[in-house]
């Protein structure tokens, strides 16, 4: 595979794909999502893999959407869309929305290995993941609101924290620490960070010691179960109202709007910096 910013291990039956683009806390922009999609396609094909870890290189998972980066603007500008607002729907449910839902179906078990930030888009391509083991330093969150938005593209908040505590962390935006996240059921366990990679792996090649088969039929009838309460529609639903509070200049009513000349970060820590916990 040609990989520049994700990195493709194969160690005994076990795939790990890791986020490598660290000192940019690993967004996840075009090219990101289609190195990511290339190595979950090489994981799914290869018949000795049998378990697909997903980790994020450096002090973090993920930031979540590249919101600027010089990488970003050259991928668009390489890999056009139609213009105007038809284009950005079209682009954004590909990447975002259809990507994940791919990912989340993938026939073999997923785990995500999560540390430090794991924000926004980040969070949910997390939850695409059957199982999610999390370092006692992870924070989630969903800051689409505080900038005037609703809510991320793959909106699976509800399925996974409840309805009210879903309104709560996204009216808030405030993040999820890794005990609350356990408490609620968003992760299968917390693990000092010095463990995380060994406690993971030696989950992982637990369950690689299953049957391929016998694991792709039970995660498929967990999906398709899951899908029959309406995972599937209440995904592709909730995509609409993102694209409407998109299409309605959300966030230049709440002034929100990124400033010309404003750095990413700068952007983000004045979103933050009336709740007192930006990045």
């Amino acid at each position: 595979m040609d990989l520049t910013i994700v990195v493709y291990e194969k160690i005994d039956r076990v795939a790990k794909i890791t986020m490598n683009w660290p000192e940019k806390y690993n967004p996840l922009g075009g090219l990101m999502l289609e190195e990511l999609d290339k190595a979950f396609d090489a994981a799914v094909t290869d018949n000795d893999v049998r378990v697909i870890v997903l980790a994020g290189a450096g002090k973090n998972f993920s930031a979540g959407h590249d919101l600027g980066t010089e990488l970003e603007g050259e991928y668009n500008k390489a890999h056009p869309y139609p213009p105007g607002f038809p284009g950005q729907m079209r682009r954004t449910e590909d990447r975002n929305t259809i990507a994940y839902l791919k990912w989340r179906d993938l026939p073999k078990p997923t785990i995500a290995m999560i540390h430090g930030y794991c924000i926004m888009a980040a969070y949910g391509l997390a939850s695409t993941c059957d199982i999610i083991i999390a370092s006692d330093d992870v924070k989630f969150a969903d800051r689409a609101v505080r900038w005037g938005s609703a809510h991320i593209q793959y909106f699976s908040f509800p399925w996974e924290l409840g309805f009210r505590k879903a309104k709560e962390y996204l009216f808030t935006g405030d993040y999820i620490d890794a005990q609350e996240a356990w408490r609620l059921g968003l992760v299968n366990r917390v693990v000092p960070r010095e463990r995380l990679e060994e406690e993971t792996m030696a989950l992982a090649n637990r369950i690689a010691l299953q049957d391929s088969f016998a694991l792709m039929l039970a995660k498929r009838s967990i999906n398709e179960t899951q899908d029959r309460m309406g995972f599937r529609d209440a995904i592709l639903s909730a995509f609409k109202n993102y694209m409407i509070a998109t299409a309605a200049d959300a966030r230049e009513r709440s002034g929100m709007a990124r400033q010309e000349g404003e750095s990413v970060a700068e952007y983000v820590r004045r979103r933050d910096e009336r709740f007192g916990d930006h990045l």
